[in-house]
């Protein structure tokens, strides 16, 4: 699917526009629902959480950091429990950009990728306390603008690879976000981002808002860098 499939107009698309016709209302009515509540409850479902309890008889959430996420569940771990909890709230974010976008286009993909990262940070299935939302940011970023998604994977790679903390990367990728969907709008289609702008916006500050403590164990020099072993 990504970027070359979200290639339609705000209301060229929508499941149901056949079955409510010309009643715009009950068409917003149905759009808001669907956009807004599948999404949320689809990031909702933690795969860190539901991996560490059903594989390990333990909660992820009670080590480390204390984040439902891929980053603890390789300190925890180990790579198979992180790498099938980066491949789960990876496709959550891809099955929700398709529900997205096929309610209301490209518009319909930026809101319900929101949605899924807030529901990932505030799961209601585990008492709101989720992961950070970086791994189904970039899920969402990927299906919505693979160019956008490639740039700052690569600031991701760098950042990490340099300084060795993912939370730095993380954070910094997420600040610059909006700038760099506005910079490949404004080169590729000669004009600023549509109004899903706001929503990548919102989705940004989500993960940086969950990343406030990193951010102080950072500025404190007691972030830890990155390890591809478990913690003994």
């Amino acid at each position: 699917m990504l970027a070359d499939f979200f290639n339609h107009d705000f209301f060229n698309v929508g499941m149901f526009r056949p079955f409510v016709g010309d009643n715009d209302t009950l068409f917003f009515i149905i759009c808001g629902i669907v956009l807004t509540i599948i999404p949320y409850l689809l990031g909702s479902i933690n795969f860190a959480i539901i991996i560490s309890g059903r594989r390990f008889h333990d909660d992820v959430r009670e080590h480390g950091s204390g984040n439902a996420g891929m980053t603890n569940m390789l300190r925890t771990y180990g790579k198979r429990a992180a790498g099938l909890t980066l491949l789960g709230d990876a496709l959550k974010a891809v099955l929700a950009a398709i529900v997205g976008y096929y309610m209301m286009g490209m518009y319909g993909a930026y809101i319900a990728g929101f949605f899924c990262v807030l529901g990932h940070t505030f799961p209601i299935f585990h008492k709101f306390k989720g992961g950070k939302g970086v791994v189904t940011t970039a899920a969402s970023m990927l299906m919505c603008n693979p160019i956008v998604f490639l740039i700052i994977l690569a600031l991701f790679v760098t950042i990490v690879a340099i300084w060795r903390f993912i939370s730095l990367g993380s954070i910094m990728c997420a600040l610059l976000y909006p700038f760099i969907l506005s910079g490949v709008d404004m080169v590729l289609l000669g004009h600023p981002s549509g109004l899903y702008i706001i929503f990548a916006l919102l989705t940004s500050v989500l993960v940086i808002v969950k990343h406030k403590d990193n951010i102080k164990r950072l500025l404190e020099g007691k972030e830890n860098k990155l390890s591809f072993k478990k913690q003994s």
